[in-house]
């Protein structure tokens, strides 16, 4: 199968309150008040995390019936370790991302731990967020329009 493009769509809606856009979907992202924000929203860093906990349900739904485990509910919690210091330029030791994320996966099921470890071990195989964390590349242009008027 070929490679897919993903494309989402982002725009400065008002302050620091950003809409983004994909296929019809959109979702709001804003800062706390206290960050300069409006709080209208989740942070990007959160909806980064949210978007891995997304994927690795999705990944455990999707898998769950190769590895015999019969889902009977599942929540996966995520967190991470973000100084604001390097995104505000306070400290230019200190990363601007997170330097650590970490998730705990609760599965209720009528199955064996050991097709659960199985189901697990293909989610940390084939989990594309998850994935995508561990390193890759980014590269990005700027198109500047002048504004008349």
């Amino acid at each position: 199968m070929a490679n897919q493009e993903f494309k989402v769509t982002t725009s400065l809606k008002q302050g620091l309150m950003v809409e983004a856009e994909t296929r019809g979907f959109k979702v709001i992202m804003d800062e706390p008040d206290q960050m300069g924000g409006s709080n209208q929203g989740m942070t990007p860093v959160e909806l980064l995390l949210a978007s891995l906990g997304g994927c690795i349900s999705i990944t455990i739904a999707a898998f769950s019936k190769a590895a015999h485990v019969e889902l009977k509910d599942v929540k996966v919690h995520v967190s991470g370790d973000l100084d604001p210091d390097g995104f505000m330029g306070i400290n230019k030791e200190v990363r601007k991302g997170f330097s650590a994320v970490r998730y705990e996966v609760e599965v209720v099921t009528d199955a064996p731990e050991e097709r659960v470890q199985k189901l697990m071990q293909m989610v940390e195989d084939r989990c594309p967020v998850s994935d995508t964390l561990k390193g890759v590349g980014v590269t990005g242009n700027v198109k500047v329009k002048v504004s008349k008027g």
